[in-house]
């Protein structure tokens, strides 16, 4: 999957899985090829336990400008089956990305539009170059968010101006996107890709399991009551505990050092 032409690319730099989105020409549209080359990456990357870290960024001068509407143009009367056929994999792509149990941190630049909002939204961190452009934009072609936005989007910024989002389908810009915290950070175009990498080796280095716990404990809260909630936090807390690395940080909590993690 690393061939150049692929149209997902992923990409080792030690335990740092890079997921490359890689069909530039069309801002990186998905197209059926991109949604099964994507379903196939993120199920190599949930095989390997070695992966510590996993970034998603798009090839080119975008992130991802949503679905490639080629294929509903050439034959629109068969336009449900290509939906289906398009998503279906896409679905369960994002299924395993947001479960995965390492953190997954989105890298978007340029134009970060419809299936791309959605892909941004399902990751758990999001750092975005001065330049990307947002809009949720399905209500533009007729259709209804898919690949998870409108789960995630009134989580992240409320019923309200999620309706806002999504029902109006207007352009935001980066420094509106981290004020309604759909981006963890903004930077220069310039230095995205130096700020990414940096991201990632500090998460690479962290402590696995407490990455691990924090992840399923934020994501699953919705679905449990406040006492299922604080039996859950016990036993993750009493898991993190029994590792090395919980060891090792409150060793260097009273060494005043900072800890060295080894991921055990």
């Amino acid at each position: 999957m690393n061939e150049q032409n692929a149209a997902v690319q992923i990409q080792r730099d030690g335990a740092v899985a890079e997921i490359v989105l890689n069909r530039p020409e069309v801002l990186n549209a998905a197209d059926l090829q991109l949604a099964e080359a994507f379903l196939a990456v993120c199920r190599s990357i949930a095989a390997d336990p070695s992966v510590r870290i996993v970034v998603l960024r798009g090839a080119g001068k975008a992130f991802m400008g949503g679905g490639d509407l080629a294929g509903f143009r050439a034959a629109p009367e068969r336009a449900a089956q290509t939906a289906d056929a398009l998503i279906t994999p896409l679905n369960e792509a994002v299924t395993i990305l947001a479960g995965l149990p390492v953190p997954v941190v989105a890298s978007v630049h340029g134009a970060v539009a419809g299936a791309g909002v959605s892909l941004a939204l399902a990751c758990d961190l999001v750092i975005a170059a001065d330049n990307a452009k947002f809009n949720l934009a399905y209500s533009r072609i007729g259709a209804s968010p898919d690949l998870s936005a409108s789960w995630f989007l009134p989580r992240v910024v409320g019923l309200q101006k999620a309706m806002e989002i999504a029902l109006l389908a207007e352009s935001f810009d980066a420094a509106e996107a981290l004020r309604l915290g759909v981006v963890n950070r903004v930077v220069p175009a310039s230095s995205l890709a130096t700020e990414t990498a940096a991201l990632a080796c500090r998460l690479a280095a962290g402590p696995a399991a407490s990455y691990r716990a924090i992840k399923s404990l934020i994501r699953a809260s919705y679905e449990r009551d406040l006492r299922g909630q604080l039996e859950a936090e016990r036993m993750a807390f009493c898991e993190c505990a029994r590792t090395h690395d919980f060891r090792e940080g409150v060793a260097a909590f009273y060494e005043r050092r900072a800890a060295t993690f080894t991921g055990s």
